[in-house]
């Protein structure tokens, strides 16, 4: 079932972390953070809508960090009823695809919570004093991938951002897979 989150809460503070990474490291949020803003994306392997534009959250990613912004991917979906999401299918997917950036495991779900994540893919946009900015799409694309020049409202985005340390103030917000929350 699909699921948008809510909108933009400007300035709201990002919320601290310390993840295990697919690549054998561990990340803290000053770790990924970047001189001119961060971008924390809540993706998985399983859903469709992150297949759909894996390719242009790549590119997008790799555009981004050479603006200074600093880039992460967090899977938070219970690995128990989603065995696509495991720690080992993430490292899989991560080389495969040879992800730019580190992709971390919120197995408690604690970070994911604190986020407020609600879908996968679900962006966090902040600026260089870790506000939030940006709580928007990636593009105009949906369970299946758009025209290849749609615009890129993410890029866009993150872009005034590094340069103006504000988001836009209209923003339309993502669509994907519910986070797969653990069974209380």
């Amino acid at each position: 079932m699909a699921t948008r989150p809510p909108v933009c809460d400007f300035d709201r503070p990002a919320p601290d972390f310390t993840l295990p990474a697919t690549d054998g490291g561990s990340y803290a949020l000053a770790d990924i953070a970047g001189p001119n803003g961060t971008l924390i994306m809540f993706i998985c392997n399983h859903c469709p809508y992150v297949l759909a534009v894996l390719d242009r959250i790549i590119r997008d990613a790799r555009d981004l960090q050479a603006l200074g912004i600093g880039v992460a991917a967090i899977c938070a979906n219970d690995a128990q009823s989603h065995p696509a999401d495991s720690f080992d299918n993430m490292a899989k997917l991560a080389e495969a695809r040879g992800f730019p950036f580190p992709y971390l495991h919120d197995e408690s779900q604690q970070v994911a919570r604190a986020y407020g994540a609600a879908c996968t893919p679900d962006f966090f946009g902040f600026n260089a004093d870790l506000g939030l900015q940006y709580r928007g799409r990636l593009d105009a694309s949906r369970a299946s991938a758009g025209p290849e020049d749609l615009r890129r409202d993410l890029f866009e985005a993150m872009k005034q951002v590094a340069e103006t340390g504000q988001g836009p103030r209209d923003q339309i917000a993502s669509m994907g897979c519910s986070i797969k929350w653990k069974a209380a």
